[in-house]
């Protein structure tokens, strides 16, 4: 069997590798959870809030920046990021049901959009006006204004970003929703008391990455006794992330659109070539949920004929296999791809931008919710 060129016994070295660190990188975090239970930092019998994804990216880095990475292990690595990544967003599509993003009505969904839309903006503003690479700023923006690292993943290679910006952005977003999930349930308490609602609308929307808002959810929970503001942030986080089928091709059309105007040069590719095939993969998926549950509702049977137990299993499995097990595989490939050396030349003004970014983001978050906040009513 052959790959682009590999064969399967040049990629499997790479593969093994990628996998180890996610199992690890579960395990580890799973070890996390349960010692933030003992610590009562978390009730009894809740999941932890550690990523095993994050975990694994950890990993990696540390393995490619002490040891190194051998040669044998290169072609796996790489195919866990070009191949094995869009399988797992594919399969995150059957997490998300329109339905439930129709749950936040007339109010919620444009709070959500307006976010979306300030964290691309402010983003791409701050990169021209400090002199940085669209490519970086492009990913940056992404991962900020949509769902953190799988969205970077899902945008680079429409704009064919570099391994150095595509570590670059992962490390923005990833240090800054830390920042988020361990600080932004004080905020929220802060501004909102014990609103669920509002509270699950600024955790779902100005935390990147979904792991760290379900998190940030459960910290808030424990804190505060109040477990709706869990169900409110996960479905708020789920639509920001179904946006991901408009805001790609919309990124990356400006982007080369910047290039065209900069270079007087044909850089503008067809439109069906700023929709990846992943993305349409991911779409088809969010359909045949939306469609099942939407015929559960009506009839306690999907598409007519699936039992309600059955469709739930089905799809449950589905999400887990690829928010678990690929994206994990995947991200254990960024880590080990991950080379500090990258960095030289970069410099620090890229982060600079995430933390303006994460903070003007929460501030627009805070203010639609104080202003329209009480218009919505999340019936969980």
């Amino acid at each position: 069997m052959k790959v682009k060129g590999n064969t399967i016994y040049t990629i499997l070295p790479g593969l093994i590798v990628c996998l180890g660190l996610m199992l690890l990188g579960i395990y580890v975090a799973d070890l996390l959870g349960l010692l933030l239970v003992k610590l009562e930092i978390l009730p009894s019998g809740n999941t932890s809030p550690i990523s095993g994804i994050f975990i694994s990216i950890l990993f990696g880095i540390m393995i490619r920046n002490t040891i190194g990475l051998h040669t044998i292990f290169k072609p796996g690595v790489l195919f866990s990021l070009k191949y094995v990544l869009r399988i797992g967003i594919v399969f995150l599509g059957i997490r998300l049901s329109i339905v439930d993003a129709l749950k936040l009505g007339i109010w919620g969904l444009p709070l959500i959009i307006i976010c979306i839309a300030s964290g691309l903006l402010i983003t791409l503003y701050f990169t021209k006006k400090m002199g940085q690479s669209e490519r970086l700023g492009t990913l940056i923006a992404t991962g900020t204004g949509i769902c953190g690292i799988t969205a970077i993943m899902a945008v680079s290679p429409v704009i064919k970003a570099r391994e150095n910006e595509i570590s670059y952005a992962v490390a923005n977003i990833t240090i800054f929703g830390l920042v988020g999930m361990l600080f932004y349930p004080f905020l929220a308490n802060l501004f909102f008391g014990t609103d669920p609602v509002k509270t699950g609308l600024f955790l779902g929307t100005a935390i990147h990455d979904t792991a760290q808002v379900t998190g940030a959810a459960l910290i808030f929970a424990q804190m505060y006794d109040l477990e709706q503001v869990i169900d409110v942030a996960t479905v708020t986080k789920l639509t920001r992330n179904l946006f991901m089928i408009a805001v790609i091709p919309i990124v990356s059309y400006f982007f080369y659109k910047n290039i065209d105007r900069n270079t007087k040069s044909q850089a503008l590719p067809k439109w069906y070539k700023l929709v990846p095939g992943f993305i349409v993969g991911f779409l088809l998926l969010a359909l045949l949920r939306t469609i099942g549950d939407i015929t559960v509702t009506n009839s306690s049977v999907a598409f007519g004929f699936i039992e309600i137990e059955t469709w739930e299993m089905f799809h449950d499995s589905l999400s887990n296999i690829g928010s678990t097990y690929l994206l994990g595989l995947a991200m254990a490939g960024v880590g080990l791809s991950t080379d500090f050396k990258m960095f030289k030349g970069l410099g620090f003004k890229p982060f600079y931008i995430g933390l303006i970014v994460a903070i003007a983001i929460g501030i627009v978050s805070v203010m639609l919710i104080s202003s329209f906040g009480h218009f919505i009513d999340l019936t969980m």
